[in-house]
C-alpha cells in the first residue's frame, strides 16, 4: 500500500525563515521565466536548453513557494510521482544539452569551416531528440519503483519537492534495488556527460592555445567561458546533492535541502543571463520592454498632471 498523499515540510530547521527565503526563490523563478521566454530559436541548442529550464523550474518552484507562503504542504501521491519524474528527467536533459553545446563549441573552434556542414538543423534536431528520449526512458522506471514499495510509516518528506531518494527512504521494505537502479543511472549519465564535456574542452583548449593571434584566442576563450561557468554551477550542486542523499548522513538537512534547491534554481536563472544577454537580438528585446514600460509611466504621469 502507498499513502494517498505526502507532506512536504520545506527546509528542515529553517521553517521560521522560509517566508524570507521565498523572496530570492521567487525572484530567481521570475528571472528564469522571463529570461528563457525571451529566447528566439536562433540557436537551436540554446532554445532546447531554455525550454528544459522552464519546465524544470516550473515543476518544482510553484509548489515550493506554496509551502513557504501558504503552508500548503500536502501533495497527492500521483502528483508527487509526476513532479519527481519531471525534475529527474529534465535534469538529465539539461546535462545532455550542456554536452551538446560543448560539442557545438568544439566543432566551431576546432573545425570552423565545417561547422555548418556537420551541425545542420536536422542533425541538431536528432541530437535534441536523443537527449530528450534518454531522460524520459531512463527515469520513467523511477515512478514504478516508488509505486512498488509499501509505505507503512510516516508520509512526511523532509524536502521542498519530491525527490526519488527522499521518497523511498519512507518505505517499509528494503529499497536496495530501487537505490541501485537510481545510483547506476545517475552515475552513468553524469560520468558520460561530464567526461565528454571535459574531453571537448581539452581539445578546444589545445586548439585555442595554438592560435597565432592573442585576440583570436581571447575571443575563443570568451565564447566558452560562460558555458564553463554554468556547467560548474550545475554539476557542483547536482553532485553534492546526489552524494549527500546517498552517503552524507552527517550533513545537516538545511544545508542539504538548500543546495538541492540551488541546483534547480540557479542554472535556469543564470543560463538566459549568461547566454542570452550576450546576443544582440535578446538585448534589443529587453531594452524595448524597459522602454515600453517607461513610456507607459510617462503617459500616466502626463495624464495625471492634465487632470
Amino acid at each position: 500500500m502507498h499513502p494517498s498523499s505526502f507532506i512536504l515540510i520545506g527546509i528542515p530547521g529553517l521553517e521560521s525563515v522560509q517566508c524570507w527565503i521565498s523572496i530570492p526563490v521567487c525572484a530567481m523563478y521570475i528571472l528564469a521565466l522571463l529570461g528563457n521566454s525571451l529566447h528566439e530559436p536562433m540557436f537551436l541548442f540554446l532554445s532546447m536548453l531554455s525550454i528544459t529550464d522552464l519546465i524544470l523550474s516550473t515543476s518544482a518552484v510553484p509548489k515550493m513557494l506554496s509551502i513557504f507562503w501558504f503552508n500548503s504542504r500536502d501533495i497527492s501521491f500521483n502528483s508527487c510521482l509526476a513532479q519527481m519524474f519531471f525534475i529527474h528527467s529534465f535534469t538529465a536533459m539539461e546535462s545532455g544539452f550542456f554536452l551538446a553545446m560543448a560539442f557545438d563549441r568544439y566543432v566551431a573552434i576546432c573545425n570552423p569551416l565545417r561547422h555548418s556542414a556537420i551541425l545542420t538543423n536536422p542533425t541538431v534536431g536528432k541530437i535534441g531528440i536523443v537527449v530528450m528520449l534518454r531522460g524520459i526512458i531512463l527515469f520513467s522506471p523511477h515512478a514504478f519503483l516508488v509505486k512498488s514499495l509499501p509505505y507503512c510509516h510516516t508520509n512526511v518528506i523532509p524536502h521542498t519537492y519530491c525527490e526519488f531518494m527522499a521518497i523511498i527512504k519512507l518505505a517499509c521494505a528494503d529499497p536496495y534495488t530501487s537505490k541501485a537502479y537510481s545510483l547506476t543511472v545517475a552515475l552513468l549519465i553524469a560520468a558520460f556527460d561530464l567526461l565528454s564535456t571535459v574531453l571537448s574542452y581539452i581539445f578546444i583548449l589545445r586548439s585555442v592555445l595554438s592560435l597565432p593571434s592573442k585576440e583570436a584566442s581571447h575571443k575563443a576563450f570568451s565564447t566558452c567561458g560562460s558555458h564553463i561557468c554554468v556547467i560548474l554551477v550545475f554539476y557542483t550542486t547536482a553532485i553534492f546533492t546526489f552524494l549527500t542523499h546517498r552517503f552524507g548522513h552527517n550533513i545537516s538537512p538545511e544545508i542539504h535541502i538548500t543546495v538541492a534547491n540551488i541546483y534547480l534554481l540557479v542554472p535556469p536563472t543564470l543560463n538566459p543571463i549568461i547566454y542570452g544577454v550576450r546576443t544582440k537580438k535578446i538585448r534589443q528585446r529587453v531594452v524595448m520592454i524597459f522602454l515600453s514600460q517607461k513610456k507607459l509611466q510617462m503617459i500616466d504621469i502626463h495624464s495625471i498632471n492634465k487632470e
